[in-house]
């Protein structure tokens, strides 16, 4: 948060919940913000009536009513008439801005310091029982124990997870309310929603990866490929015979369209609502090819019920030796990772974020915890606050360009 706003109306004085009022009989200017006060001597000789100052503090997740977020401002309010008087006191609104910037400093200083002293939350923004899901739960007992508090599971799913996603950028940034954030809610919705009320990106602050997720491009054993060579030259002898299908909105919906796209072949897409009917469906014929994460497809791959021909990783799985990467098989530029990790509300002190941080990536070095995180297929990596950061906006612009290329559009 930037340096303090001096704004000057012509209203009468009112009161607010934090005052900063000039005072005649103690001669300074006092600031309360929270727990903390600071004052300042004023070498006042007169009270100046009828002219007050505030401070004033936009809502935490919440812009002003010009949209804009504000620095913390000193409102003087005082008739027309007596603006030349407030104007002449630049000692008074000096100490003043002084004063408050102390209490602002002592109060964040005084959070972080007894940060965390109550449970805290992580907000996963899908039904329980998914990868995302069991990753939370697998991440909260060491979190909770490295940092000395209770952390709970809070499922708030709806809308490809935008809903969970939008309830924590709009919480109180103070770190008890943290999201499961990930490549779909958070780097590829703003680039296929246009009416979204919250920024994926910019609403959030960078807090700890959990690990990062590849997927596998897979057909139905039916098809007669058994590569992406083999596949192409199929789809365009037979134009129009093959669907694909995955969940709508999300990282592989993107892939397949891009494959689609790059390779020029006649395939129709069938949008699901999940993996798990997508899957079925796969299983079942009524589609022939799919992607999806490791987790779901690497079972299914090696008893043979389904036929991987590629894996976007930049290497190949240890599991899958034989099978190559899409950049072996002619494919560069799609997206190959989609990652997991905590996201506070955007504005959480950075001493908290600190402390969130060097929590969960102690309990990453945990060997039972990363064998857990393993068993879903995702891989356990541990950065700082702002290399995470960094990767989020790198992962922004990759998906950017894939969903430009690919033509998806949604809303």
């Amino acid at each position: 948060m930037g340096g303090l706003v001096i704004h000057v109306c012509d209203r009468e004085p009112f009161k607010t919940p934090a005052p900063l009022r000039l005072s005649t009989s103690s001669n300074r200017v006092g600031s309360r913000i929270g727990n903390s006060e600071a004052f300042a001597d004023l070498p006042v000789r007169q009270e100046p009536r009828r002219i007050l100052f505030e401070t004033c503090r936009p809502r935490h997740g919440a812009p002003a009513r010009d949209g804009r977020f504000h620095s913390p401002c000193i409102t003087v309010c005082c008739p027309p008439d007596r603006w030349g008087l407030v104007m002449g006191m630049k000692a008074v609104v000096l100490c003043a801005i002084a004063a408050v910037g102390l209490g602002l400093t002592a109060a964040r200083h005084a959070d972080a310091q007894s940060f965390p002293d109550r449970v805290i939350k992580i907000v996963v923004p899908y039904p329980p029982g998914g990868p995302a899901d069991v990753a939370a739960r697998l991440v909260a007992p060491p979190l909770a124990s490295k940092i000395g508090q209770n952390v709970i599971i809070e499922n708030q799913p709806g809308a490809g997870g935008r809903t969970g996603a939008k309830a924590v950028a709009q919480a109180s940034p103070d770190g008890y309310t943290l999201l499961l954030g990930g490549t779909n809610p958070n780097a590829i919705a703003q680039l296929l929603y246009r009416h979204l009320d919250f920024r994926p990106v910019q609403d959030f602050a960078a807090v700890a990866l959990i690990g990062s997720d590849s997927n596998a491009f897979v057909v139905h054993p039916g098809v007669p490929a058994r590569s992406v060579a083999e596949l192409v030259q199929y789809a365009k002898a037979n134009p129009g015979k093959l669907t694909s299908g995955a969940t709508v909105g999300i990282g592989p919906h993107i892939c397949l369209e891009l494959l689609r796209v790059r390779t020029g072949i006649d395939i129709t897409f069938v949008p699901y609502k999940g993996a798990a009917p997508a899957v079925a469906d796969l299983l079942g014929g009524q589609i022939q090819i799919g992607m999806t994460s490791k987790a779901v497809l690497l079972p299914l791959i090696r008893e043979g019920r389904l036929r991987a021909l590629a894996v976007t990783a930049d290497m190949r799985w240890p599991e899958l030796p034989d099978v190559p990467t899409l950049r072996e098989a002619g494919l560069d530029g799609v997206p190959a990772y989609l990652w997991l990790g905590l996201l506070a509300p955007a504005r959480t002190p950075a001493p908290v974020i600190d402390k969130l941080n060097a929590a969960v990536n102690e309990g990453l070095k945990a060997p039972e915890f990363s064998a857990a995180i393993a068993k879903l297929g995702l891989e356990p990596r541990s950065m700082s606050p702002r290399e995470f950061a960094t990767k989020l906006a790198d992962e922004a612009r990759d998906w950017e360009a894939a969903v430009k290329e690919s033509g998806v559009k949604i809303d």
